[in-house]
């Protein structure tokens, strides 16, 4: 049977191109969290399979690339669930398994802990545009913070980074869970509905505010409380942001006030500190799919891409999951997989990391004056390529400096130098 050359659907290859590119990110993404503190970790890429599917994950738990016992443990003939065949899977996130090397490091760790992780994830999704089933995902979270001064310095550190990147003129899309049910609870849905609703909501931006009336009332909800629900978006539509959180809390009452407040502060230091050129929005219908957050959820919305390159929040109960004692938690993650096509797309050159020079040895001339030559020029910090001289030397030369070679030294049988 013939090999198949063509990677595996939702995988790709990458070219010499694209990972200059992505080394290059992944060193200023280093660079600039390592400025805030952070600390680099790594955690392996398969997980067990409870912590996977512990309910943590949303939509992604459906998601999981699961994986077979091996050896003796896998018993095909007296299988009777997929629980008897499989004990672990592919990290769908790097959240989950933050949260279990916390649970278990805590003792060794300073405090506040704040993490850097970048790394793969898997999730067998249907691949499109800037989405593929193996992907690179870069994550920063505060472990023991319990005020907002988590939330704003995730933000900065991020906002910085995106500003490091040429990014302009983008909004933080910020909103707060505990506003999202109080929204719902006024509205009169049932606490055992929130995030059979909230799913509907988060669609708003797709299907608009008649799309999610009409899939609220086609899931069997109450008509009385779908038009108090969205009669509270109709009526944030055109006020500012703390406008719209002083109507709100006035409107649904004390269980609205502490996230209110949370939410104007962390804008307004977050306003009051940036660098970079982007704008804090209070979104209402922002929900983040991962039904772990707690409290405040924000997202990066790129004008570029048209929709988040970046997304986190609170999640302060995870660590509970593995000690049974809550741990304040909260991070961003970067969609560093969108952000490679975006500056793709966009053409965008890497910095030259050091001059380049490419030796081209004649065939059947002895290699070793080039390789002493090739040395000595690294010793200097140059980059430098020894390679045959080809048939097509123009073309060869062409392709070379495209590559970025400045500098073309020629080796002859002859020693003579061009």
């Amino acid at each position: 049977m013939a090999m198949i050359k063509k990677a595996v659907k939702g995988m790709k290859d990458i070219t010499p191109q694209e990972m200059s590119l992505r080394n290059y990110v992944c060193g200023l993404i280093r660079e600039t969290y390592l400025s805030y503190g952070f600390t680099q970790i790594e955690t392996p890429c398969v997980e067990h399979i409870e912590n996977l599917s512990g309910k943590q994950g949303g939509e992604n738990e459906k998601l999981i690339f699961k994986i077979l016992k091996r050896g003796n443990k896998l018993d095909l003939a007296n299988a009777k669930s997929e629980a008897d065949l499989c004990d672990s899977g592919l990290r769908y996130d790097l959240t989950v398994p933050l949260s279990r090397y916390y649970a278990e490091h805590a003792s060794e760790l300073p405090q506040p802990f704040k993490a850097l992780q970048m790394g793969n994830v898997f999730r067998a999704e249907q691949p499109q545009r800037g989405r593929f089933r193996q992907f690179m995902q870069c994550d920063i979270d505060i472990f023991g913070e319990a005020s907002n001064m988590a939330e704003i310095e995730l933000i900065l550190a991020t906002t910085s980074l995106l500003g490091r990147l040429d990014f302009k003129d983008f909004n933080i899309r910020i909103n707060d869970r505990r506003m999202l049910k109080a929204m719902a609870s006024y509205a009169g849905f049932a606490e055992s509905d929130f995030d059979a609703v909230f799913i509907i909501l988060d669609k708003m931006d797709k299907i608009g505010i008649e799309g999610v009336k009409s899939e609220l009332t086609e899931s069997g909800f109450d008509g009385a409380a779908i038009d108090k629900y969205l009669k509270l978006f109709e009526e944030l539509k055109t006020k500012s942001a703390s406008d719209a959180l002083d109507y709100l809390t006035q409107t649904l009452g004390e269980e609205a006030t502490a996230p209110a407040e949370n939410l104007k502060e962390i804008v307004a230091s977050v306003e009051a500190a940036k660098r970079g050129n982007f704008a804090m929005v209070f979104d209402p219908t922002l929900v983040r799919g991962m039904s772990y957050y707690t409290g405040t959820i924000f997202e990066a919305e790129l004008k570029e891409f048209g929709s988040s390159c970046a997304g986190g929040g609170r999640y302060d109960e995870m660590v509970g999951r593995f000690t049974g004692q809550n741990t304040p938690a909260c991070g961003f993650s970067i969609g560093f997989e969108r952000i490679i096509t975006i500056l793709m797309e966009q053409g965008f050159e890497v910095p030259a990391a050091g001059e380049r020079v490419a030796l081209l040895v004649e065939k059947g001339l002895s290699p070793q004056e080039a390789f002493a030559d090739a040395e000595k020029l690294r010793g200097e910090g140059k980059q430098v390529l020894v390679v045959r001289m080809a048939k097509n030397k123009k073309f060869q030369k062409e392709n070379l400096a495209a590559q970025g070679y400045g500098e073309i030294k020629e080796y002859f049988k002859k020693q003579e130098n061009a």
